[in-house]
């Protein structure tokens, strides 16, 4: 899991951000469960998950408040 930079979350398009958080959210969600199961390796994907959609719904909120004004 490569670290997302701001660069290449600029060259993406709102349709491909769109499926990357999608992805992520269902990952995330599915790493939640398996942890309550059984605990995980490398419990630090929790929070880079989390980051990483953090970082995905802050570029789409930049995108809609620029195209607002």
């Amino acid at each position: 899991m490569a670290k997302l930079k701001r660069e290449d979350l600029n060259q993406l398009s709102l349709e491909d951000l769109k499926q990357r958080l999608h992805d992520d959210s269902e990952r995330l969600m599915k790493l939640r469960f398996n942890h309550a199961v059984n605990p995980l390796d490398n419990p630090s994907q929790l929070r880079y998950l989390r980051r990483e959609i953090a970082r995905l719904k802050t570029e789409m909120r930049k995108r809609e408040l620029a195209t607002a004004k």
